[in-house]
């Protein structure tokens, strides 16, 4: 028997052993979702405090609650680790670290490369290793498969390579990691016929494609469409704003055609680990083949640049009211990067106080799933949040419409808005909302 039907048979038996290389907003849901689908799985990461909280069975990860985690933990279907030599026994490894950027805007690969060659040492005969960290169109072929290779094992024979994109959506109640469709692109039709039957266990619907670079491109164009989109709609505030139009009613109305359209909205800048940063891979390669991928890099200049589009217009509003910037109080309501998360990576609520502070605001924050936030190096304390805060403040900024926060409340007890989600209807005696 071959060792494909072997492991093939492992997996379908339910059998087969799984490992999930960090244990973050994309590894830890897809390792409790393997746990419960009943197959043995290992999370690995080199946070002590995070393993020893998962071996306690406490969650750090928002959208997986605690109560969901002990259970799993007690059964023994999953654990945690900081050491590569509990892998040893696994038959399936999945590779969930992070991949930045870095100053330039080319790719760290730097914690592909230290999982990549500690799977190396530990390799064996009927081994799958799956990558669903997003990285640059090749990576799988010419990153993983050959420091997976060099001790002999060959690809769809005795080792079984795969790209699988992770599409985890922080704070996202309706799709989850199991109803959400996974792409799978194997080195060999072999290794993607394993992977499938793999992930079947944990995922709904499984979309195979013919090659990892088709999968790798997959997920890039899939935060390309929404980073253009959301730096298309961006430029259109921009240009509403010069014409005197309501972008938010221009938008209301073109979301009415039933065919052709699909709304996105303007804000601050984008946030969070995927869209700002994701294309940036597909255009750092793509220079490497002499080609300018110019939507992208536009559409980052005009998202990188909403945040001083939203210092304008706080300093313009509070000019309006006979104040400067430098010694207004400026209350922040949420900084996390999205609603109801408490995800702060790439956050513009970063970019916006640093403005604020630099103009010589006095900057507080209020998020509630927030409790701290790091800005130009020093660290900020969330404020409580009371009706005092909001009446003590010069101008108050919404920067992520939390369903916590009741809009009417705050509309009802501050002097000056600059809402930036469009979340507060202004009245007659309400205070002075500026939007977008």
């Amino acid at each position: 028997m071959s060792v494909k039907q072997q492991l093939l048979d492992k997996i379908n038996r339910g059998e087969a052993k799984l490992a999930v290389i960090g244990a973050g907003y994309v590894g830890l849901p897809l390792a409790v979702e393997f746990a419960a689908a009943g197959i043995e799985t290992i999370a690995l990461d080199v946070d002590p405090e995070k393993v020893a909280m998962l071996n306690r069975g406490q969650s750090y990860i928002g959208d997986i609650p605690t109560e969901q985690l002990a259970p799993l933990v007690e059964s023994g279907k999953l654990r945690a680790t900081t050491s590569y030599e509990d892998l040893q026994e696994v038959d399936a490894i999945s590779i969930c670290v992070p991949t930045p950027l870095r100053q330039k805007s080319d790719p760290d690969m730097s914690y592909i490369n230290a999982a990549t060659d500690a799977i190396a040492e530990i390799a064996h005969s009927g081994l799958l290793v799956v990558l669903e960290s997003t990285t640059y169109p090749g990576t799988t072929y010419e990153v993983i498969q050959p420091r997976l290779t060099q001790g002999g094992l060959k690809v769809g024979e005795d080792i079984f390579i795969v790209f699988s994109p992770e599409r985890i959506d922080p704070g996202n109640e309706t799709y989850l990691v199991r109803n959400t469709p996974k792409v799978i692109g194997g080195v060999t039709p072999a290794c993607t016929e394993v992977a499938a039957a793999l992930y079947s266990h944990a995922i709904d619907t499984i979309v195979p494609v013919s090659s990892p670079t088709a999968a790798e491109m997959a997920k890039l164009l899939e935060n390309t469409f929404r980073a253009v989109n959301i730096g298309l709609v961006n430029e259109m505030a921009l240009m509403c704003d010069r014409l005197g139009v309501d972008v938010w009613e221009v938008i209301q109305a073109a979301a009415t055609k039933p065919f052709g359209f699909m709304p996105f909205y303007p804000g601050p800048g984008l946030g969070g680990h995927c869209i700002p940063v994701d294309p940036h891979y597909l255009s750092w390669k793509l220079k490497t083949l002499n080609y300018t991928a110019r939507f992208i890099e536009l559409a980052s200049e005009i998202n990188t640049n909403m945040p001083l589009y939203v210092l304008s217009k706080i300093t313009d509003a509070l000019n309006d009211e006979g104040k400067a910037v430098r010694g207004s109080r400026v209350v922040v309501l949420g900084v996390a990067y999205k609603p109801d998360v408490n995800d702060v990576r790439e956050s513009p609520a970063i970019d916006v106080i640093e403005l604020l502070r630099q103009k010589g605001a006095d900057v507080v924050f209020h998020d509630p799933h927030v409790s701290r936030l790091r800005v130009d190096g020093q660290e900020l304390s969330c404020t409580p949040y009371s009706t005092d805060l909001l009446a003590g403040a010069d101008c108050v900024v919404v920067l992520t419409h939390h369903r916590a926060y009741d809009w009417s409340d705050i509309a009802a007890h501050s002097p000056l808005i600059v809402d930036t989600r469009h979340v507060i209807t202004p009245s007659e005696n309400g205070p002075r909302v500026v939007t977008l």
